[in-house]
């Protein structure tokens, strides 16, 4: 089951910025978390790491843009 701090943690490793203050609602692109590569880690991490298939047309700030957004995706992902 996926978990809030198992993003949290993963965006953290990725991209070396473990002392951002960040709330599960912030935006990750808007605060600079998130950018094109770390977009590519990412979704590389959760399809090995949950077993699901992200589609391109999946890959959207309504699905990747806080820690929340992307919980909710892939528990409804690993639902279907």
């Amino acid at each position: 089951m996926v978990s809030e701090s198992e993003i949290r943690e993963f965006l953290f490793d990725v991209t070396n910025n473990k002392k951002v203050d960040l709330n599960n609602d912030d935006p990750l692109i808007e605060k600079g978390i998130i950018d094109s590569m770390v977009m590519l880690e990412m979704i590389a991490f959760i399809e090995e790491k949950y077993g699901i298939q992200i589609e391109d047309e999946e890959i959207v700030p309504e699905n990747f843009d806080s820690i929340n957004k992307i919980v909710a995706y892939i528990r409804e992902k690993s639902v279907i």
